[in-house]
């Protein structure tokens, strides 16, 4: 990692452990003790600035996020460890910033768009397997960010992020959660299916499965986390009049324009577990 940045003037931090279910281990390795990894070589190879690509999860314990901003607090002990370790992540790179090395956090929220890898594949997968349902309905509101509005919104930060500072960016307006997702599936041909589930029900079952699956030697997954339950039953609306505001931040992309183009890409096939 130093000799990879030996000679850079910036560094974007974009890996990360993703997910909503695994050992703790691989999330702290990934994550945390990446992280600092990745800010001990930039630093040592002589950097200058250092952003990091964050998440709106870093927010995520339990409750729904409404109209939230930077300001909102991390939440390093939430139950879900993809949240409680990418907040962790960003303290450290906060806490890394000083004078010669510049450390910038921008956060985008639901990243989708041509070439998603991750997103997408897997609702199509569970759709295609029967396993997906609304949660009261998918009626809440959320933010999204398109891939190229991820990129815009990255490129300021490292131009003209202020050092160790945290930025939002979105599409902009939130969007119904249903009505987007609906949208997502139907560029590749697939229709949304109706079946829903209280959201009182799906919080049960995130939390006894979550106990469940630690406590027996139980195989696979559960049926559904916390994690899971919070993205994607909760409302997320995120304000993003700080990136406006210190970066100049417009989306560059419109909902519309990017699910054209996802029609006419398709999404690639989820790769096979090695």
């Amino acid at each position: 990692m130093h000799a990879g940045a030996t000679g850079c003037e910036l560094a974007f931090h974009a890996a990360a452990m993703l997910g909503d279910w695994g050992k703790r281990e691989d999330f702290e390795r990934g994550n945390v003790e990446g992280t600092a990894n990745a800010l001990r070589a930039c630093a040592d190879a002589g950097v200058r600035r250092f952003v990091h690509v964050g998440t709106e999860a870093v927010l995520l314990a339990g409750r729904p996020l409404v109209g939230v901003d930077e300001t909102a607090p991390l939440q390093p002990d939430s139950p879900a460890l993809y949240s409680a370790t990418k907040a962790r992540a960003e303290q450290a790179v906060l806490a890394a910033n000083r004078d010669g090395f510049e450390t910038v956090v921008v956060r985008p929220r639901f990243v989708w768009g041509a070439g998603d890898t991750t997103l997408l594949p897997v609702i199509l997968e569970m759709v295609r397997s029967g396993r997906f349902a609304w949660i009261g309905g998918g009626r809440h509101l959320t933010s999204t960010t398109h891939v190229d509005n991820t990129v815009e919104g990255l490129v300021l930060g490292a131009i003209r992020g202020r050092p160790g500072e945290v930025y939002f960016v979105t599409d902009g307006e939130p969007v119904v959660f249903r009505a987007f997702v609906s949208e997502l599936l139907a560029t590749q041909d697939v229709k949304a299916p109706s079946r829903s589930i209280p959201p009182i029900v799906a919080s049960l079952l995130a939390s006894a499965g979550e106990e469940a699956w630690k406590r027996l030697p139980l195989p696979g997954r559960p049926p559904l986390t916390r994690l899971a339950f919070w993205v994607s039953g909760q409302e997320c609306t995120i304000r993003i009049d700080k990136a406006r505001g210190q970066l100049g931040y417009a989306p560059v992309r419109t909902i519309a324009d990017g699910l054209a183009e996802l029609g006419r890409a398709r999404a690639p096939a989820r790769p096979a577990p090695v």
